[in-house]
This record gives C-alpha cells, sequence and structure tokens, in this order.
C-alpha cells in the first residue's frame, strides 16, 4: 500500500511540475501550437533566449518546435537518422572532429522554409547546409 501511495505522490508531483512550466507560457504560443500540433498532448516547454520551445514526439520522433512570444513561428526541428543526413556531413565530422561521433542528428525548418541540418557532437551542434556545407557551430 505505501509503494501505491509513493507512485501516486510522485506522479501528481511531476504533474504539478510540469504544470508549473506550462503556465508561463503565453495564450498565443500556447495557441499558435494548439493550432499547428492538434493531436500532440505530451508537451515538455522550455524558454530559450527570449522564445519558446516545445519538446514532443510524433510516431516515436522527436519534434521540437520554437516560437517568438507573439505565437510567431521561428523554425520546426526534427530528429533523423544519421544516415539522412547529407553526403558529405559525417565524412567533414570525421575530418574536422577527430575521435569524436554524431550522437543525434535532426532536419531545422526556419520561418521562411529555409532547411539547414544539425549533427549534435559532444555537447556541440554543428550546422549544415541542405548540400552539406558546413555552416557554424553552437555550444550547448
Amino acid at each position: 500500500m505505501k509503494k501505491i501511495i509513493v507512485i501516486a505522490i510522485a506522479i501528481l508531483s511531476s504533474n504539478m511540475i510540469f504544470a508549473q512550466k506550462t503556465k508561463d507560457v503565453p495564450v498565443p504560443v500556447k495557441a499558435a501550437f494548439q493550432k499547428q500540433y492538434p493531436n500532440v498532448s505530451k508537451v515538455e516547454w522550455e524558454k530559450e533566449d527570449g522564445n519558446y520551445e516545445a519538446e514532443f514526439d510524433i510516431n516515436k520522433i522527436e519534434n521540437s518546435v520554437l516560437y517568438d512570444s507573439s505565437g510567431k513561428l521561428l523554425e520546426t526541428e526534427m530528429e533523423i537518422q544519421l544516415k539522412d543526413l547529407p553526403a558529405g556531413v559525417l565524412e567533414y565530422v570525421q575530418t574536422n572532429y577527430k575521435g569524436q561521433k554524431v550522437n543525434e542528428a535532426a532536419k531545422i525548418t526556419d520561418a521562411n522554409g529555409t532547411v539547414t541540418f544539425e549533427a549534435e557532437i559532444g555537447k556541440m551542434d554543428v550546422i549544415f547546409d541542405e548540400k552539406g556545407k558546413f555552416l557554424k557551430e553552437k555550444k550547448d
């Protein structure tokens, strides 16, 4: 019986923590997300450089979307397999980040439709264009 009570308290506490995070998300942001993703129910919100990022899964694939405080879409990000990175990305990593490997990869589409690709290496994201050309590094 004690185990059931402890589990129930843990579940309620985690729900309260989640609610505290989402209550700080502006209404226009939540409305824009709900309009764009009406069937997504489990969402984790995070404030990122004054903007709001929603992280969620669709068909077991990690996704995120970034909005400004007025609910304007800034970018979407979808996890992809390493083999789906543009040609040359993995070779670039092998040459320029010797001894390191790509942990995760993602396809990013900004509000203008520009697509870039992200290769996560350790605590850094390496960004490439659609053709696999290196653009920049971002520290996590």
